[in-house]
């Protein structure tokens, strides 16, 4: 059975950070693209960062422009766990942040993506 369980969201002030984890079981995610999306409230679910291997030791990733040069999304094979290094952190990222996995390469289709997390609250407060 796969599973994706995020964690590290919570309450921080705008100008914090946080880092959210994606533990993902049931099968070697190592060839899959993993992204995080988001959901704030009366919006619809959006595209933040992805990454997918490359090569022996290469990654590329892919970032929402709102979130670039801010976010820094990165993974470890070894544990099959993608992360989200979220700095700067402002109130309008405040959202449900959903991992994702999908067997291809890196879109910023929701509607692409195979395998969904039950997601993890941030709240950013100004």
């Amino acid at each position: 059975q796969v599973q994706l369980v995020e964690s590290g969201g919570g309450l921080v002030q705008a100008g914090g950070s946080l880092r959210l984890s994606c533990a993902a079981s049931g099968r070697t995610f190592s060839s899959y693209t993993m992204g995080w999306f988001r959901q704030a409230p009366g919006k619809e679910r959006e595209f933040v960062a992805a990454i997918r291997r490359i090569g022996a030791y290469l990654y590329s990733a892919d970032y929402a422009d709102s979130v670039k040069g801010r976010f820094t999304i990165s993974r470890d094979a070894a544990k099959n766990t993608v992360y989200l290094q979220m700095n700067s952190l402002k109130p309008e990222d405040t959202a449900v942040y959903y991992c994702a996995a999908r067997d291809g390469t890196i879109t910023v289709l929701t509607t692409e993506y195979d395998y969904w997390g039950q997601g993890t609250q941030v709240t950013v407060s100004s």
